[in-house]
């Protein structure tokens, strides 16, 4: 029989993150309940994940975003939920680059990727918008794409005139989200090698 101080033991967040802000970590997604769970919130999906893991919440609003304070690898790591709807997540990502003098290098942004299945990732140094609008915002205002990333799986439209939009829009089935869950906690294991500086280990492991 556990008694009172053993439950609180066990729910007691991680320690409280110390020093400057050395890394930021943007998922994207578009705020609001009739967003939840829908492929373009992908983003939003594990960033919640890794706060869970970290015993952190992401729930105070500053750089236009939901934001929450963790340590990974010892370094302090701001976690970001743009507030602005996806096609201008670069504002959100800017404004906390210019305040904490964050090098693009140490953003690392996880997004949706309509040409991958559900459980597979892909870990990116730099590269291309690839047609993703919030991916698209941020390489406009910050002017560069080396910033590395993570894009999660969601699925490919169903058939080639399936309007994208509403595709992107669309919440997973059931047996997509049962794929997707593993998909999200490799993610958050490949932030953390992120952080600590093996991003090749990541992509050894987690890219498929």
């Amino acid at each position: 029989m556990f008694s009172i101080f053993d439950k609180l033991k066990k729910s007691s967040p991680s320690p409280q993150a110390q020093g400057p802000v050395e890394y930021l970590i943007v998922g994207l997604g578009n705020p609001g309940s009739q967003y939840e769970a829908t492929r373009h919130n992908a983003g939003f999906m594990a960033i919640d994940r890794l706060a869970a893991k970290l015993g952190v919440s992401v729930n105070r609003l500053k750089f236009k975003s939901l934001c929450g304070d963790g340590m990974i690898a010892g370094k302090h790591c701001l976690l970001m939920k743009p507030s602005t709807y996806m096609n201008n997540s670069g504002e959100a990502v800017v404004e906390a680059m210019n305040f904490y003098k964050i090098p693009i290098e140490q953003v690392i942004v996880v997004f949706d990727d309509i040409s991958l299945e559900p459980s597979h990732l892909r870990i990116r140094r730099k590269g291309s918008d690839g047609g993703h609008n919030g991916i698209k915002s941020i390489l406009y205002l910050t002017g560069s794409d080396q910033f590395p990333r993570i894009k999660i799986g969601v699925g490919k439209k169903p058939r080639p005139d399936y309007n994208l939009a509403d595709w992107v829009l669309s919440r997973f089935t059931d047996e997509e989200m049962e794929k997707l869950s593993p998909a999200l906690d490799n993610a958050v294991k490949a932030l953390e090698l992120m952080v600590a500086g093996d991003t090749d280990k990541a992509m050894n492991l987690y890219n498929r």
